[in-house]
């Protein structure tokens, strides 16, 4: 974050916190020395985001974007 422009104090971190235990250790670790202005939350369907993901999937490099992953990921998420 610092290579990044710490000193610009604005940033988009994408997917987080997913939970209140998630946004409860960021309080801890960075609470003293950030302030979490929002939280910016889009909803779609399952199948919106399946496709979206997958087809991320053939560029991203990242093993956890597969169908299986993303069954639990969403189990997950709206058990939270």
């Amino acid at each position: 974050m610092e290579q990044a422009g710490w000193d610009k104090k604005k940033f988009l971190i994408d997917g987080f916190p997913r939970n209140e235990d998630n946004y409860s250790g960021w309080n801890t670790v960075m609470g003293q020395i950030t302030e979490l202005g929002f939280v910016l939350f889009f909803e779609a369907d399952v199948d919106t985001m399946t496709e979206r993901i997958m087809e991320r999937s053939k560029t991203s490099g990242r093993n956890d974007d597969n169908a299986e992953t993303l069954k639990k990921r969403f189990v997950t998420f709206n058990e939270a």
